[in-house]
């Protein structure tokens, strides 16, 4: 037994916890949860956890049910929205097989594998998310819209406004569960806040999304409200967005930074971003998975609709944000098509996949694009060779099929479920009635 787990042994005896809760996601992204008595924890750390994988989406056919969930000491956290006299603690786990070998369909794993493959390569993979989502009415009605908690716009100070009373509440619940928040505002639609996280290792980031989202909807269920993260629940206001910073390291040197460069971007920036740009499309499925993401990416409200670079460009699928001179350790990109209800392992896997695939290709960069992509005309974007993002979830899933290297990076079991699933999801959407076709159709047809 290492020193983490005796650690957390320790921990728990003195801090009197009686529920430990192990976390990890299905495929989709959804978060999964099994308690045990800490009595049972050491149990767990030498063998695992056994349950039935084929109850989990897409972890396994009834004939491979049989799936071990093994605690990761170092995700050890107590849960600060729970009692603190005999409380409760959470661990994500990494799940394996009944012999031992990792999980095929671990989402932990998919990104941990294109991890390790970075690692080869010298490279460590830090991302940065800016998470946006909405604070609603609790009264949620299925088909119904529903209503934001404010009215308030971007940047907007209300004293003792309820959106800044949740922010505070929410970010000490985050900060004493050790995730570092660095800004926090409201955004520019009504009801709908933005908290940005302090950068951290890819696999730690995508852990600490999920402990994100529970301890936002926790939070607003405490104060009578309702926190969604679908990307676009309002027709006539932006969506939801998770604009994620990312940059490559060489052990303490930032790979992205070139002081002779006119940009500051070194030949490895330069062809990360084009291996993004360059395989931006095959990636859309997973980085934007839902048939409402696509609403959000539909035009405006600073989501991209087209494959392109520039710096300080909100409408480009990349952009270059401004750093200080002397920080070259802040050199980075900023992937803006990824939505706050992306599967973050999954997500973070292949933006980094298709940055490794352009630097290994040494793909170049093409033209930085100044302008402003939505307000180009079809002709202007083909002439500058500017290209479309999906439309909508049946093409994303379409472009995805074809790609070997989104199927490679998710491993061919999670590629195959996640293809069966979206297919089912676009084709159950496409025979929805909906509520424009009934307004603007029935009165005249």
């Amino acid at each position: 037994m290492d020193k983490q787990m005796e650690f957390v042994l320790r921990t728990i005896e003195e801090r009197d916890v009686r529920f430990v809760r192990l976390w990890f996601t299905d495929v989709l992204g959804f978060l999964k949860s099994v308690a045990i008595a800490p009595a049972e924890l050491e149990g767990a750390f030498n063998e695992g956890i056994g349950f039935d994988g084929s109850a989990i989406e897409g972890f396994a056919r009834i004939q491979e049910a049989d799936m071990v969930a093994h605690p990761d000491p170092s995700t050890f956290q107590l849960l600060p929205w729970r009692d603190q006299v005999q409380g409760t603690a959470r661990m994500f786990c990494d799940i394996r097989l009944p012999d031992g070998s990792p999980s095929y369909a671990d989402p932990r794993f998919v990104l941990k594998r294109a991890l390790d493959k970075a690692a080869d390569q010298g490279f460590t993979f830090y991302t940065h998310p800016e998470v946006e989502f909405f604070l609603l009415e609790n009264d949620i009605v299925p088909g119904q819209p529903p209503t934001p908690v404010d009215s308030s716009g971007y940047f907007d100070h209300t004293p003792h406004g309820t959106s800044s009373d949740f922010r505070r509440r929410a970010i000490t619940m985050l900060e004493q569960m050790g995730i570092s928040v660095e800004f926090s505002h409201h955004e520019h639609a009504p009801g709908q806040q933005e908290i940005d996280l302090r950068y951290a290792d890819a696999l730690t980031m995508a852990d600490n999304i999920m402990t994100f989202r529970v301890v936002i909807k926790e939070v607003a269920m405490a104060e009578g409200m309702r926190a969604s993260f679908m990307p676009k629940p309002f027709t006539e206001h932006a969506g939801s967005g998770m604009h994620t910073h990312v940059s490559l390291f060489e052990g303490d040197s930032n790979a992205f930074y070139d002081a002779s460069d006119e940009y500051h971007l070194s030949t490895t920036a330069r062809q990360f971003i084009a291996g993004v740009l360059h395989h931006g499309a095959e990636i859309s499925a997973v980085t934007n998975q839902w048939v409402n993401s696509y609403k959000r990416l539909a035009g405006g409200g600073e989501a991209p609709t087209h494959i392109s670079w520039g710096r300080n460009n909100r409408s480009a699928l990349v952009r270059v944000p401004m750093y200080k001179p002397s920080k070259s350790s802040s050199a980075r990109v900023e992937i803006r098509s990824i939505d706050s209800a992306a599967n973050p392992y999954l997500a973070y896997a292949v933006v980094l996949s298709a940055g490794l695939a352009g630097i290994q290709q040494q793909m170049e960069l093409p033209e930085e694009t100044a302008e402003d992509v939505w307000s180009m005309t079809e002709r202007e974007r083909r002439a500058l060779g500017i290209g479309s993002l999906p439309r909508n979830l049946d093409e994303a899933v379409r472009i995805m099929e074809g790609s070997e290297l989104v199927a490679e990076t998710l491993g061919e079991h999670v590629f195959d479920y996640f293809l069966r699933n979206k297919r089912n999801e676009f084709e159950s959407y496409r025979s929805q009635v909906t509520p424009w076709e009934l307004n603007s159709l029935l009165p005249v047809l």
